[in-house]
């Protein structure tokens, strides 16, 4: 199997990014309000977003094990048809009971996809080129998330906007292209991510060799795997501060990503409205998004990356702030916009700092145990803000959202003590699997 260069690997990182985000573009506009239009409650909503959060709960992290002892391909490729089968299931559901079974899909998926792809970048560049700066790169995958979001939000604004075709109501039109989108990035993945690795014996610490391990073998190591990086976790305050942010943000992320159509639709006072006028808005805020990460490297040359991303969580927590206690459209959007160019800029930074925390085999666990933490805090999130939205109002609920955003920034203060030199590196115990943890307290 031939070696990417660093420049392909960047090229094909940023294309499966693309193609990986573009169905999620479509459905952000529709999503909540489409279980709405067949009969769910406020309430309900948050049940089955719950079940998603408990979906990954459940798999995340023994996936991101999976996916660092298997292989990344297999694994990404297996989450695009868990995806590819929930969204034709959406394109049906007309129940509650469906709707969670689409969400129990959908937490398989985002299980198996958050990490694999990110860690092959960051991997594949480094075996690339040992001396590469991956930290560009996953802001411009920021970048790219933005512009394809954009894009995809744009055209599911368009087709709510032509109105129901045939059978097809609005707001299923742009669930039906998303599954079309999905099977492109099936193909795409099949075709262009190139995973080197090599039968036979390789090289492992203190000069011995083994084996490279069979599908078999690979998969009973995921315990292993997935306990080292716990080792990881309990070994390093500031891995562990980092992961703890996510409980945050999972939380809070629920008054901007799942409250937002419903506090449009308020101020709006029509529904259809508020989904057409979430097509278009959807794609300046993913612009919006884009030109947060590509600001992302400069900012951080100035102020350091914790600084940084203290001074974000802060932002976002205001601007979901003003989303609530504006009283017309212009203002919810406003603010909506202003949120998502701090949401692309943040995420770049954190996983930065995430990625500097450990190298090599276990990189897709420990992402996975930043996304394990998320998505339950998220069902958590969609439980509580969704049922205060239903007994007092949306604006409470994003109010509170906001305060749990914001609280969230002390905690990136702790990675700003870099290891003196001649401190130790972190390293798990004797006897553990993980031999190629390196982790890098400096930013």
């Amino acid at each position: 199997m031939r070696t990417l260069t660093a420049r392909q690997v960047h090229r094909r990182y940023l294309i499966l990014h693309g193609l990986r985000w573009a169905p999620v573009g479509l459905l952000i506009p529709v999503w909540v309000l489409l279980m709405l239009e067949r009969g769910l409650t406020l309430a309900q909503i948050g049940l089955v977003v719950a079940a998603q959060g408990l979906a990954v709960l459940l798999l995340e992290l023994p996936t991101g094990g999976l996916a660092d002892a298997v292989g990344r391909k297999p694994v990404l490729i297996g989450a695009a048809v868990a995806n590819l089968a929930s969204l034709s299931l959406l394109v049906v559901a007309d129940s509650f009971t469906l709707f969670v079974v689409v969400m129990l899909l959908q937490g398989v998926y985002r299980a198996l996809e958050s990490g694999p792809l990110e860690s092959w970048y960051v991997d594949a560049t480094l075996a690339a080129d040992p001396d590469a700066r991956y930290e560009g790169g996953l802001s411009h995958g920021g970048v790219v998330l933005g512009l394809a979001i954009a894009a995809a939000a744009l055209a599911s604004g368009g087709l709510v906007a032509l109105g129901p075709v045939g059978p097809v109501s609005a707001l299923t039109g742009p669930v039906l292209v998303a599954a079309l989108l999905q099977v492109v990035g099936l193909v795409g993945l099949a075709w262009l991510l190139v995973e080197a690795r090599p039968a036979g014996a390789v090289p492992v610490a203190g000069g011995r060799s083994a084996r490279v391990p069979t599908v078999g073998a690979s998969i009973r190591q995921v315990p292993s795997v997935m306990r080292d990086a716990l080792t990881l976790l309990r070994r390093s305050r500031i891995l562990l501060a980092l992961i703890s942010v996510e409980l945050f943000w999972g939380f809070g992320m629920i008054s901007f990503e799942t409250l937002m159509p419903v506090r449009l639709a308020e101020v709006t006072g029509d529904a259809d409205r508020a989904a057409a006028l979430l097509g278009p808005v959807g794609a300046f805020a993913w612009l919006a998004s884009a030109g947060g990460a590509a600001l992302v490297p400069s900012i951080t040359r100035r102020l350091g990356a914790p600084v940084t991303a203290v001074a974000f969580r802060v932002a976002q927590g205001a601007t979901v702030a003003g989303m609530a206690l504006f009283a017309g459209p212009v203002g919810v959007i406003a603010a909506f916009l202003a949120c998502y160019a701090i949401h692309g800029a943040s995420n770049p930074v954190h996983m930065g700092l995430l990625h500097r925390q450990v190298d090599g085999g276990h990189r897709t666990s420990v992402v996975s145990l930043n996304s394990m933490v998320a998505h339950p805090a998220g069902a958590l999130g969609g439980v509580v803000l969704m049922a205060i939205a239903g007994a007092t109002t949306v604006s409470l609920a994003m109010l509170v959202g906001a305060a749990v955003l914001a609280a969230a920034a002390p905690l990136y203060l702790v990675a700003r003590h870099p290891r003196r030199r001649g401190q130790p590196t972190l390293s798990p115990p004797a006897g553990s699997s993980v031999e190629s943890a390196r982790p890098a307290e400096r930013v």
